[in-house]
């Protein structure tokens, strides 16, 4: 019997499971699912699984176990790292929760969202948005992206300075493990002192130790004001002292404090074919936000008593205050077309760097150094959510160069040094985007042994035959 025979016939109980539109072959149905969002990396699967509900889920891991196959889980393979994409040569199934899209329960009173974790993040948001309430996990891919990945990540996005990461976020989860018993501890508690926190385990594990199916979040307040500006940068704008000194004459109420430099505001420019209506002053930009529930506060006042004390230090030079709806939406559609305008570029390379907020400054300027030194000719566009220490330091390829000759020369040089300076100021190589399978040797080079002990331990105890995800982190 052929090997393509073999396999298809170890498909059959997927399908007898799941139905025909459960179980995708075909190569053209196939491919978005195999290729990594960065088109760095084409895998290969025998099928892609689309269960219905947990019960398949559960069915359908006992099938893998039994037929011999690993699993891939993915959310709306929207990730950076490589992490969703089936490995050539592992005879791994990618398993969708595209059709588990439920939205469980809203509490209006106990401010919680239960859904399902096929869930789009944004038909999430407009759950919560609907009971009156505000889910703040907000992403340049919350159209397409799902809660299971997200979750699987560890997502940050645009307001982890106020509201934290998506672990923050999570009261209770409920997950597959490899073995295909339900783990679920849904519940909407605050507090729940009952010993490990074992929801914890599989958030950032990035479907290694199980498939997330359920989840319960946090909401807030609906906030119904906002209060956005465009401050133009002066050139030796101390960003961890500027950052200070918006959350403590805000009391805390800046949501978003993103830096956007001179070079990424250009890209946006040149993408599209003109000015962008913003600029920035010779230290870049930032975009800075706040945001409350309550119409008593005034916001407008305390934005402008913040910026007070940044422009008599000539922190900043200038600033747009936007005076409507569509303004503010055009201003974030600056920073949010950033990596798009390095696309039109020729692509980036790119790294996610996350620094103690107090070490920003130190970074910056050894970065630029290094760039300096090593690779004078690169264009640099950084950007991110400097107020949680979050850069997004990409390397714009240079006219003429292939991209992924490009990528490989620098991940295997210069990314090198970014990341050693990062570690000497505290810092880390992966602030968002997770390990996947592109960063695996990271996680080796720059590890306290012990961490990867103790991942391997968890790994080898939960999943000793290796189902789900191999070769993913590890």
């Amino acid at each position: 019997m052929s090997d393509a025979m073999s396999e298809r016939d170890g498909l059959a109980p997927f399908r007898d499971l799941l139905g025909e539109s459960g179980v995708l072959t075909s190569p053209d149905m196939t491919e978005r699912y195999t290729r990594d969002h960065r088109d760095l990396m084409l895998g290969e699967t025998p099928a892609v699984l689309r269960p219905r509900g947990v019960d398949e889920v559960q069915a359908l891991v006992g099938l893998a176990r039994e037929g011999r196959f690993g699993l891939v889980p993915q959310g709306g393979n929207t990730g950076y790292v490589g992490g969703a994409t089936p490995e050539p040569g592992r005879r791994q199934l990618v398993v969708s929760l595209e059709r588990m899209t439920r939205i469980r329960a809203v509490d209006p009173l106990n401010f919680t969202l239960a859904c399902d974790a096929g869930t789009i993040l944004s038909d999430a948001q407009k759950a919560a948005e609907a009971a009156g309430l505000f889910l703040p996990l907000s992403l340049g891919s919350e159209g397409s992206c799902r809660l299971g990945g997200n979750l699987g990540t560890n997502a940050g996005g645009l307001q982890v300075l106020r509201y934290g990461m998506a672990r923050d976020l999570v009261l209770g989860l409920e997950v597959v493990l490899p073995d295909g018993t339900l783990f679920s501890d849904m519940r909407t508690l605050r507090k729940n002192n009952i010993g490990y926190d074992l929801k914890q385990l599989f958030i950032g594990a990035e479907g290694t130790l199980g498939i997330i199916t359920g989840v319960v979040l946090k909401l807030w307040p609906a906030q119904t004001q906002r209060a956005t500006a465009w401050l133009e940068l002066g050139a030796e704008a101390p960003i961890p002292e500027m950052a200070a000194t918006v959350r403590r004459e805000t009391s805390d109420l800046a949501s978003t404090f993103e830096l956007i430099s001179a070079s990424s505001l250009g890209l946006v420019a040149e993408m599209r074919g003109g000015g962008t209506g913003l600029n920035s002053g010779p230290g870049g930009a930032v975009l800075l936000e706040l945001t409350a529930s309550s119409e008593r506060i005034p916001l407008d006042d305390l934005l402008m008593g913040c910026l007070e004390p940044l422009m008599e230090k000539g922190w900043v030079t200038d600033a747009v205050l936007a005076q409507s709806e569509a303004q503010r939406r055009a201003m974030w559609a600056v920073r949010e077309t950033i990596p798009e305008g390095e696309k039109h570029a020729g692509g980036s390379v790119k790294h996610d760097i996350a620094v103690p907020i107090s070490q920003l400054t130190a970074f910056l300027a050894g970065g630029a150094a290094l760039l300096a030194e090593r690779l004078p000719e690169v264009r640099l566009s950084v950007y991110g959510h400097v107020g949680d220490g979050n850069l997004h330091y990409n390397l714009v390829v240079p006219e003429g160069r292939d991209r992924l000759e490009f990528t490989r020369a620098i991940e295997a040089g210069f990314a090198h040094d970014l990341y050693a300076l990062a570690a000497d100021l505290g810092g880390s190589f992966s602030a968002e985007y997770g390990i996947g399978r592109f960063k695996r040797d990271l996680l080796v080079r720059y590890s306290d042994p012990a961490r990867l002990t103790l991942i391997g331990t968890l790994k080898r105890s939960l999943d000793p035959q290796d189902v789900m995800n191999a070769g993913a982190m590890l």
